[in-house]
């Protein structure tokens, strides 16, 4: 039975060599050359295929491409430079998961490769074969805990917590990084004074995309103290298209390597059928790959009538799709004028999800607008109602962070006007 193939190079100069080797083979099918990657996912889906041979340079090929490759039982096969270059081809393959190379100087070789059952050690010659990857560098030891930051639709205060919750880690010296997750358009940045020309999550996804994000994380990153940094988020909502699937778990597990991070997420979770049938992915697969990562998932809701509603009925859609984790939620802006105590609000609560800990945030509207107008975190404003509230949320999400800080604040005042162009610190 034939082997059917896909080709995907990009106008790469072995595309056509190995196009006339491909069609001379008698057991290979050459059913399509595609145009770029998003053409050979497509052809991939139709379920024809069975395996695709690409350049590792392709535009667009990353973790989630290979991915659904594999969903679609279609094997990549990939060509590789030649020379000191494979070597960087090799570190990339192995990232996207992709253990079948043929160097570009060994063609002759790849119908072997086609044809050869995946996990066959004689997959690809010896010659045309890159080198294996040695053992991996040990990690570094860093105990970081991945906080994701959800709440209903209707602005219950999911940016105003989340980056309230990274400043008091970072108060007490906790390296700890903020990335705004929002498919609906990034408000992280504004809220704290960062004047940033470029995405930080953009430009993360685009080197996530190139395999080059661990060694270059720093560059995407906005500092905001010895000890805190923010990815900034999407400039705009119809900015999410550039963020390909598995681009944002990626970003928060290289991010939870060099300590704790707090990721703030959209207001949705639906889930969208058409990202099945082509490599776009559903718009808020951001968020849904944020909570899936998460070590801690905190849900915040407001106080009145309607946050309230809202709040049940998303603890009902969260359990859908977290199996029932506990959740820490949030209860903002409580206040007396709404005749309602927290033993009450903990019973309704309580009815809806597995809770890991309930919380409440007072109405301190103005410690929260001076903050954001001053483009400050709650931590930096001294002690406020809402800032003591926001603290007592750490000491429940990461109890190690309880532990007293050294004198002195990791936030410093006056630090607003040199946001613009802060790069993360080595720490």
């Amino acid at each position: 039975m034939a082997v059917v193939v896909l080709v995907v190079a990009s106008g790469a100069g072995w595309e056509s060599p190995a196009l006339t080797l491909l069609n001379d083979h008698p057991g290979i099918v050459v059913l399509k050359r595609c145009v770029d990657v998003d053409d050979l996912l497509a052809a991939a889906s139709a379920g024809q295929a069975d395996v695709a041979v690409v350049g590792l340079d392709a535009p667009g090929l990353d973790l989630a491409a290979t991915d659904h490759l594999r969903k679609h039982r279609v094997r990549p096969v990939a060509v590789v430079p030649s020379g000191a270059a494979g070597d960087a081809a090799r570190l990339r393959a192995a990232r996207l998961g992709v253990p079948a190379l043929v160097a570009e100087d060994a063609l002759a070789d790849l119908p072997d490769a086609v044809t050869a059952v995946e996990d066959d050690p004689d997959t690809v010659a010896p010659e045309a074969l890159v080198p294996p990857p040695g053992p991996p560098a040990p990690a570094p030891v860093v105990d970081g805990r991945l906080i994701a930051v959800w709440g209903p639709s209707g602005a219950p205060g999911r940016t105003t917590l989340a980056a309230g919750i990274a400043a008091e880690l970072a108060r007490r010296r906790w390296r700890t990084v903020l990335v705004d997750a929002d498919p609906y358009g990034g408000a992280v940045a504004q809220q704290l004074g960062i004047m940033d020309e470029v995405s930080g999550l953009l430009a993360a996804a685009r080197l996530a995309t190139s395999g080059e994000l661990a060694d270059r994380f720093a560059s995407v990153q906005r500092g905001v103290g010895d000890h805190l940094t923010v990815v900034t988020g999407l400039p705009r909502a119809d900015r999410w298209v550039e963020i390909r699937a598995g681009a944002v778990e990626h970003v928060l597990e290289v991010a939870r390597e060099q300590g704790h991070v707090v990721v703030d997420t959209g207001f949705s979770l639906e889930e969208d059928p058409g990202s099945d049938f082509g490599s776009r992915p559903g718009r808020n697969q951001m968020t849904l790959g944020a909570l899936e990562v998460a070590d801690e998932l905190v849900v915040v809701g407001t106080a009145d009538p309607v946050g309230l509603s809202r709040l049940a009925r998303a603890l009902v859609e969260l359990r859908d799709h977290t199996a029932g984790r506990p959740v820490h939620v949030v209860v903002n802006r409580m206040r007396p004028t709404l005749g309602w105590s927290e033993k009450e609000i903990a019973g309704m609560v309580a009815g809806f999800a597995r809770l890991g800990g309930l919380h409440f945030l007072p109405d301190d509207r103005a410690s929260v607008d001076r903050a954001l107008v001053a483009g400050r975190t709650l931590p930096e404003l001294g002690d406020t109602p809402v800032g003591r509230a926001v603290a007592a949320v750490v000491d429940a999400l990461v109890p190690a962070a309880a532990a007293v800080p050294a004198p002195g604040s990791a936030l410093r005042p006056g630090l607003l006007r040199r946001r613009t162009a802060g790069r993360a610190h080595p720490r």
